[in-house]
């Protein structure tokens, strides 16, 4: 996800989260998965503020420092997760 630096602070990011989460769910996803870098302090506060939890290292992108996930749906009883995860 990215924001012109000349568009930000204007809400667009959050705009683009919740589009990702909603899309995801119609999809039929259960959590989502971002990554960010150490530098990029805005992103980490935005995830953080959107009920995104820090967790373990994924993947392999040698860019990423900081790995988040968010529920975004929960199975009703007798229903199991779909396994997919938009990452």
């Amino acid at each position: 996800m990215f924001v012109r630096p000349d568009a930000r602070g204007e809400g667009g990011a959050v705009v683009l989260l919740d589009v990702a989460e909603d899309t995801a769910r119609r999809l039929g996803a259960h959590r989502i998965r971002l990554n960010t870098r150490e530098d990029l302090v805005e992103a980490r506060r935005l995830y953080a503020a959107r009920g995104y939890a820090e967790i373990a290292a994924y993947g392999d992108d040698p860019l990423a420092d900081h790995w988040f996930e968010k529920r975004i749906r929960i199975d009703p009883p007798g229903l199991t997760n779909t396994g997919i995860v938009l990452v």
